[in-house]
C-alpha cells in the first residue's frame, strides 16, 4: 500500500527536521516508513514501497526570501520536467487543471508558499482525504492513516449509506468510514491556506439550459483513441523494474517450469504484461501494448522492447463452464508474434469468497474483497507492470439515465436502438411488446424530474426498499430502475429500518442542498465511475503482489476526458463500446480481430458467483453467526444467514449485494482486529483507528 501524506497549519514548524535529522525539537510526529518530500512549514511524505521514478518534485528557482514554489508528483506520470515546470506555473495562477492533463495516473501536489493544493483525479481512483488537526489540516491519498492520526471512531452512518444507495453521492456526502475524515469529491481539489481549507473543482460543468454542442463521432472516437495510445505509452517509456528479493527457488519441480514456480512464489515476471481475458477492453490494452508505433529503441519501432514480448495473461476458471468461446478469442489474440501467452488454470481455490481469512486490511470496504484471491492467483503469474481493462464499461458505456438527456436535447430518434434492443433482451415474451412504450415514459418522466424533487421521492421510498427491488433483473427491469436520480442499491433489502431511515434522511438533507447539478444521465454516469474507480483501488490494495504495479488507462484523466466527449447518441447504441474500441485499434493500426470480438461475458461471472458461495456456505454462515454488523444495528443476522442459504440453494437473490454485506463485515473484522499504527515519534497517536477495537453501538434516531 502505497499513500502520501502531509499538513497545513498555522504554525511554522512541527519538527519534521527533528525527526528525520535528529536536528530539531518539536512535535516529531511523522509516518511510519516514509521518506520526507520537503519539510516545514506543511511538511509532505511519501510512504511505502514507491519506486524512484514514481516520485518526481520540481523546485522553481525563486529569489531569496520568496516563498517556496514546488511540485510534487506520485505515480505514473508521462510529463517531461518541462511540461512539469510549465504546469507549476500555470498552478501558480490558478490554473489547476493543467495539473491534471497529463497522461498517466498521479497525485499532484502544488507548495507556492504557504498554499498547498492537492489536485484528485476525475474517476475517482487516486482520491485526496483530509481531516482537522493540530490547528490546521491534514490530508493524504489513504483514509486510514487520517483515521489512526485523530484516533477516529467508526461512522455507523457512512456503512449504512454505503449499503443502502452505493451508487448515490448525495448519500454518501463526502464522509468516509471514519468519523472526522473526509473526501474530496472526484474532479476537485484540495486548497489549504496555513491550515484553512477549501474544496474546489476544475471541470467546467455543463449547462442545463442550453444543449451542448454535438461532436463530431469520428473525432471523439479519434479523441479516444489518442488518449488511450498516450496512456500506454506513458507505461511503456517508464523505467523498467525487476522484482525485489525473491524466495528461493525450490528447484525442479515436476510438472513446474521456472514461470510457474515464480508464480507459485507470488512474484512477478519482469517486464510488461497485461490481461488478455478475450474481452473487448482487455484485448485492446494488449494489442495496443504489443504494437504501439513509435518507442524508442524497439525494432523497426513496433513492439514493448528490443526483443522483449509482451506477457498475456488469460485466466481460466475451472469450476465454470461457457467461457469456451471466450477463451478461444484469447488465444486468437495471443496468436500475434509480440504476444507471450500464459493462461492461468485454478478450482474452487480460486472461486469468489475463497480465502477470505487470509486478505489484508484494505483502506475502506469494498466488493472487490470477495473476489481478491481469484485475481491475486492470476496477478501472480503476471508482470511487474501490468495492464487491466477495469473501468472501460463506465467509461466508454451508456448509463441508461443518459435516455433522459437525449430526451431534455430533444434528439428521440436516437433512442430507437438502444429501447429495441432491450426489447429484444427480454426474450419472445408478450411483455416485451411493451418494453419500449415503458423505457420511453420512464426516460420522459426522469426528463422532467427536477434533481430536488428526484432525491426526495427516492428518500420516500428507501425505507420500503423489498418492495421497489425485485429478486431477478431482467435488462429492462435493470434500465427502468436506473432511469432514477438515486435508486437503492441491491444490499438494502437486508438493512434494518432504522439504517433505511437514516440514509433516508440523508438523501433529504441533500435535496434541499444548494448543488452545481447535472444532467440526469451524466451524473448518474459520473456516481457509476466514481463507485468503480474506488472498487478497483480496493482491489489493488487486496490482491497485491508485492513488487508489482496494476495500471488501469481507462480510469486515467485524459482517457475519462475524451471519453465525455463522445456523443451521447454514440454511446447509447448496442455493442457501443466494442464499436469504438474496434476504431481505437483500427486508428493504432489492428484491423485482424476474432470472431465475437467484443461480446459480454456476465454470466460467467454470476456462475462463479454461485458457485463460489455455496462452496463457501459454512464459513460465511459462520461469520454472520455474530457479526459486528448487527452490533451495529446495520442489518439482523438471521435475515442474512437465510439468504445465504437461499442463494446457495439456487433461489433468484442479488449476488451483488450479498457482496455487500460480506465484504464490509470481513473489512470490519480486520479493522477491529488490527495492532499498530501509521504514526510514530513523541507526539504520535497512541491509539488506532477504531480506538480500543469495538464497533461503536448504534445510535438512537432523533425525532
Amino acid at each position: 500500500m502505497r499513500w502520501l501524506v502531509g499538513w497545513s497549519s498555522i504554525a511554522a514548524s512541527f519538527g519534521t527536521v527533528g525527526a528525520v535529522g535528529g536536528r530539531g525539537e518539536g512535535r516529531t510526529v511523522h509516518p511510519v516508513g516514509s521518506q520526507l518530500l520537503w519539510g516545514d512549514p506543511d511538511p509532505l511524505w511519501a510512504v511505502g514501497d514507491w519506486r524512484p521514478d514514481e516520485v518526481r518534485v520540481i523546485t522553481v528557482t525563486a529569489p531569496e526570501g520568496a516563498p517556496a514554489t514546488r511540485l510534487a508528483v506520485l505515480g505514473c506520470c508521462g510529463a517531461t520536467d518541462e511540461q512539469l515546470r510549465v504546469g507549476l506555473l500555470a498552478a501558480r495562477g490558478g490554473a489547476l487543471r493543467h495539473l491534471t492533463a497529463w497522461p498517466g495516473s498521479y497525485t499532484a501536489v502544488v507548495q507556492i508558499g504557504r498554499r498547498v493544493t492537492v489536485a484528485g483525479d476525475l474517476a475517482g481512483a487516486r482520491p485526496v482525504f483530509h481531516t482537522p488537526w493540530a490547528n490546521g489540516t491534514a490530508y493524504a491519498t489513504a483514509a486510514l492513516p487520517l483515521a489512526d492520526l485523530i484516533e477516529a471512531q467508526l461512522d455507523i452512518g457512512h456503512l449504512a449509506a454505503l449499503l443502502a444507495c452505493p451508487e448515490s453521492p448525495e448519500a454518501l456526502g463526502d464522509g468516509t468510514p471514519y468519523e472526522g475524515v473526509k473526501r474530496v469529491p472526484p474532479g476537485h481539489a484540495l486548497i489549504l491556506r496555513e491550515g484553512s481549507r477549501e474544496v474546489t473543482g476544475y471541470e467546467a460543468v455543463a449547462s442545463l439550459a442550453v444543449a451542448a454542442p454535438q461532436t463530431d463521432p469520428v473525432r471523439a472516437v479519434e479523441g479516444v483513441r489518442d488518449a488511450l495510445v498516450e496512456a500506454v505509452r506513458a507505461r511503456l517509456t517508464a523505467p523498467r523494474h525487476a522484482p525485489g528479493t525473491l524466495p528461493p527457488d525450490p528447484g525442479p519441480v515436476p510438472g513446474m517450469g521456472p514461470a510457474d514456480r515464480r508464480a507459485a512464489r507470488g512474484a512477478p515476471v519482469p517486464g510488461i504484461g497485461a490481461d488478455l481475458s478475450g474481452g473487448s477492453a482487455s484485448a485492446t490494452l494488449a494489442l495496443l501494448a504489443a504494437g504501439l508505433p513509435g518507442l524508442p529503441g524497439t525494432v523497426l519501432g513496433h513492439g514493448t522492447g528490443a526483443g522483449e514480448r509482451l506477457l498475456a495473461v488469460t485466466f481460466n476458471d475451472l469450476s465454470t463452464q461457457g467461457r469456451e468461446d471466450e477463451l478461444e478469442r484469447a488465444r486468437a489474440i495471443a496468436a500475434n508474434p509480440r504476444l507471450h501467452h500464459v493462461v492461468v488454470a485454478a478450482g474452487e481455490e480460486a472461486l469468489p469468497y475463497a480465502a477470505l481469512e487470509s486478505g489484508p486490511l484494505t483502506d475502506e470496504p469494498a466488493p472487490s474483497l470477495v473476489v481478491a484471491e481469484r485475481h491475486r492467483r492470476r496477478l501472480s503469474a503476471g508482470s511487474a507492470d501490468h495492464f487491466v481493462g477495469h473501468g472501460a464499461r463506465q467509461v466508454l458505456d451508456a448509463h441508461p439515465a443518459r435516455l433522459a438527456d437525449l430526451l431534455i436535447d430533444r434528439r428521440r430518434r436516437h433512442l430507437m436502438r438502444p429501447v429495441a434492443a432491450l426489447a429484444k433482451a427480454e426474450g419472445p415474451w408478450p411483455h416485451s411488446l411493451f418494453v419500449p412504450l415503458s423505457v420511453y415514459r420512464a426516460a420522459r418522466r426522469l426528463a422532467r424530474t427536477s434533481y430536488r424533487t428526484g432525491l426526495e421521492e427516492a428518500a420516500g421510498l428507501l425505507p420500503d426498499a423489498n418492495r421497489f427491488a425485485p429478486d431477478l433483473e431482467t435488462p429492462a427491469d435493470a434500465s427502468l430502475a436506473s432511469l432514477a436520480w438515486s435508486r437503492p442499491g441491491p444490499a438494502a433489502r437486508w438493512l434494518t429500518g432504522e439504517a433505511l431511515a437514516e440514509v433516508s434522511v440523508r438523501l433529504q438533507a441533500a435535496a434541499i442542498r444548494p448543488a452545481s447539478v447535472q444532467r440526469p444521465g451524466e451524473a448518474r454516469a459520473r456516481a457509476v465511475l466514481a463507485r468503480a474507480a474506488a472498487d478497483q483501488r480496493i482491489l489493488e490494495q487486496a490482491a497485491e503482489v508485492r513488487s508489482q504495479r496494476l495500471h488501469a488507462p481507462f480510469l486515467d484523466n485524459q482517457v475519462v476526458r475524451a471519453s465525455r466527449a463522445l456523443p451521447e447518441s454514440l454511446r447509447v447504441q448496442p455493442g457501443a463500446r466494442a464499436a469504438i474500441l474496434r476504431r481505437v485499434l483500427a486508428g493504432a493500426g489492428i484491423h485482424d480481430l476474432p470472431p465475437g470480438w467484443g461480446a459480454p461475458s456476465h454470466a460467467t461471472a454470476n456462475a462463479a458467483g454461485h458457485i463460489g458461495l455455496r462452496t463457501a456456505l459454512p464459513e460465511l454462515t459462520a461469520l454472520f453467526d455474530a457479526p459486528l454488523l448487527a452490533d451495529a444495528g446495520l442489518i439482523e443476522a438471521r435475515v442474512v444467514r437465510t439468504a445465504l442459504r437461499a442463494a446457495a440453494e439456487g433461489e433468484p437473490v442479488p449476488l451483488d449485494g450479498l457482496a455487500d454485506l460480506v465484504s464490509t463485515e470481513l473489512w470490519l473484522r480486520r479493522l477491529v482486529t488490527r495492532r499498530g499504527t501509521c504514526w510514530t515519534g513523541t507526539a504520535a497517536p497512541r491509539r488506532r483507528a477504531v480506538a480500543g477495537g469495538v464497533v461503536p453501538a448504534r445510535r438512537t434516531l432523533q425525532p
